[in-house]
């Protein structure tokens, strides 16, 4: 599960994150085609109604366009956008989660960074 995926978090979201991290770790860069509807469905085990709930929140946050017959392209600058508005999600929605656990467990930032680099 990567950084964006949570568990409990209905399917469609976890397909978005899996399609999300391979955006911003250049798997599919500015031009690039997504896998179609089918295919990634396929490939994950997911009902392809499923998959298409996922694509479309792209489609809807402007990152990829859809070109009728032909697929679903990312957007220039879909990578840095994406990579925007996740972070800004990660500091509202889970970072004070974050810091309020690592505040219960007594840990402080040397502690912390001591372990990334171990």
């Amino acid at each position: 599960m990567t950084a964006l995926e949570h568990e409990d978090a209905p399917v469609y979201m976890r397909l978005r994150a899996t399609i999300a991290t391979a955006i911003l770790r250049g798997e599919y860069r500015a031009g690039d085609q997504l896998p179609s509807v089918r295919a990634f469905a396929a490939e994950v085990g997911a009902n392809p109604l499923t998959v298409a709930k996922a694509y479309q929140t792209f489609q809807d946050d402007g990152y990829v366009e859809v070109r009728r017959g032909v697929g679903m392209f990312v957007l220039p600058g879909a990578a840095e956008a994406l990579r925007a508005a996740e972070r800004d999600r990660f500091l509202t929605s889970y970072w004070p989660k974050v810091r309020e656990h690592i505040a219960l467990l007594g840990l402080d930032r040397d502690v912390l960074f001591e372990r990334e680099t171990a």
